[in-house]
């Protein structure tokens, strides 16, 4: 028989309850389940029987235990990506990280507090590549009797966005890299679990639907789960008003298309105020390196408008082309931190740390690939060696061998960052941190390269949100790019994409004890080596210190 996960907690509270209860219990049964509605064969891994899994609802401040008992072939590990995790880096999920991943028929219960956060993020399995099915949202309420900074609206929806393959994704990668080339692209792309029409595939209940009231409105809170792929996202005839990104707060703005990366999530006013009708619904991808094939395919759902007749035409939008990057550059461009009394930019204006971190793909020899090559990823020419011990641990229980604290600061080869190719496309290997003081400040610029092609890098930061204070194309100048940076109302996220051929600057303040994982967020170049971690050394006190470990922590 196939391989299941079973997730068991103790109990499980419903929505109407939030506002009564501080600690909530998640129960999670992952299962195999036949999805014919996606032209599939095979079973997949659900988390309750459901693709995408459940939605978890919490307030801020509210403690979260999830209970996981392990029933795969596979090694398990689930990812609160956004969370936080304030001292409590055990619970935040990255395998070989911040924990030893949770073994077959074994189990282990994540616990953290949800401090100074409220709006939407995701959850998903951080291994492998087993998020490709195993992902859910994450709605985080704010306080009781504190309203959100705009209108409350009619009603709240979840829309997760994903990538399908009709194949088994392990066995996917697994090919990939055992020939040393890049694996094969997606299926489909989906919204809500359903793809909308694909051909030869059109079998009942393919596409989702969203039913709307006329002049009631809506917030959307768009999360995209998809391994590799970046999405606009619109619905035909219709303007959303952005009001969050990776649940913070944003100056409100109003546009028909949004650009969501893999990790990222943004939150959109719609108001029902067309006339009644279906509209379609899209989500396509975005892609500006000609060099990079992606799944071209477009995920379709329908908007429509209760009480009128399904039969009616739906209206069609268009879609913007794949390399549309003025699209994507404009949305970009408008996000900025709401900057309100109640929710500031702490933007940190003094930097302790002043990184620059190159990244994009080489080339390393591989006597049993294809050409004798294989394609690795990095930063500052490291390619990141995954320990077998987690690195969380190695560091709190003094385990010596496991990782060395010394990622450079700078590029260890110098060259023409966006211009021509250089000669010698080889890394090198290591499992090496770089060391930050307990409340340290650090402004990181991130610098694509041209060492394969140029390509949007989805960057994610473990532990922390960070402020994206510049952003531009070609090679960052120290000297005159800083001039223009917004230290006023900045975005904050937690992840961030990283231009082709250009250069995006962020700032964080390193009040956050731990091992930290940084990585593209496009799974095939963190399967390649595209990673790093950040060490933060213990505070003053137990209240600047990483937590004791819990007694049930997972054994490598």
């Amino acid at each position: 028989m196939a391989p299941w996960i079973r997730v068991l907690v103790m109990v499980a509270f419903l929505y109407p309850i939030l506002a009564e209860c501080r600690i909530r219990h998640y129960k999670f049964n992952v299962v195999l389940k036949n999805t014919t509605r996606l032209c599939a064969s095979k079973p997949i891994v659900t988390v309750n029987g459901r693709f995408p899994g459940p939605t978890l609802y919490a307030r801020e401040d509210d403690t979260v235990l999830v209970k996981v008992v392990n029933h795969v072939q596979y090694n398990l590990s689930i990812h609160w990506h956004g969370i936080r995790q304030l001292r409590t880096g055990w619970a935040d999920g990255p395998a070989y990280i911040t924990q030893c991943p949770i073994q077959p028929r074994q189990q282990y219960v994540y616990n953290f507090t949800i401090t100074g956060q409220r709006g939407t993020l995701l959850w998903h399995a951080h291994i492998l590549w087993l998020r490709a099915t195993v992902h859910g949202g994450i709605v985080i309420l704010p306080k009781p009797g504190v309203p959100y900074p705009f209108p409350k609206p009619d009603k709240e929806v979840v829309v997760v966005l994903g990538e399908w393959w009709k194949s088994d994704v392990e066995a996917v990668i697994n090919e990939a890299k055992k020939s040393g080339q890049a694996p094969n692209i997606s299926d489909a792309h989906t919204i809500n679990g359903h793809p909308g029409p694909v051909k030869n595939c059109l079998s009942q209940g393919s596409t989702s639907r969203l039913s709307v009231e006329p002049s009631k409105t809506y917030m959307l809170r768009i999360i995209n789960a998809a391994l590799n792929e970046e999405l606009f996202f619109k619905i035909a005839g219709h303007q959303l008003t952005v009001v969050e990104v990776d649940a913070t707060y944003v100056k409100p703005f109003t546009t028909d298309t949004i650009l969501v990366a893999p990790g990222q999530t943004t939150n959109v006013i719609l108001t029902a105020n067309l006339s009644p009708g279906k509209y379609l619904v899209a989500a396509s991808p975005f892609n500006d390196a000609p060099a990079i094939a992606v799944d071209n395919k477009t995920a379709t759902a329908i908007l429509h408008y209760s009480g009128r007749l399904s039969t009616a035409a739906t209206k069609l939008t268009a879609l913007p082309p794949k390399n549309a990057t003025p699209v994507a550059t404009n949305f970009t461009n408008l996000l900025r931190s709401l900057n309100s009394k109640q929710f500031p930019a702490n933007v940190p204006l003094m930097v302790d740390h002043s990184l620059f971190f190159t990244i994009g793909l080489g080339v390393n020899p591989c006597s049993t690939c294809v050409n004798g090559s294989r394609v690795v990823a990095d930063m500052n020419n490291v390619t990141f060696v995954m320990p077998k011990i987690a690195l969380l641990q190695a560091h709190v229980f003094n385990i010596k061998g496991v990782f060395t604290d010394d990622f450079p600061g700078n590029p260890l080869i110098a060259y023409n960052y966006t211009g021509t190719q250089p000669t010698n496309l080889r890394t090198r290997k290591g499992t090496r941190l770089y060391r930050l003081a307990y409340n340290s400040t650090v402004q990181l610029v991130l610098q694509d390269t041209g060492m394969l092609t140029p390509e949007n890098h989805p960057i994610h930061l473990h532990g922390f949100n960070f402020f994206v204070v510049g952003r531009g194309i070609g090679n960052f100048n120290p000297k005159t790019d800083p001039k223009s940076f917004n230290l006023v109302d900045p975005v904050e996220r937690n992840t961030i994409g990283v231009p082709s051929g250009g250069w995006t600057a962020i700032r964080f303040r390193a009040d956050n004890p731990g091992v930290w994982f940084m990585h593209c967020h496009l799974e095939v170049h963190t399967t390649w080596g595209l990673k790093m971690a950040f060490l933060v050394d213990n505070g003053k006190g137990p209240n600047e210190s990483v937590l004791p470990p819990p007694s049930d922590l997972p054994k490598c």
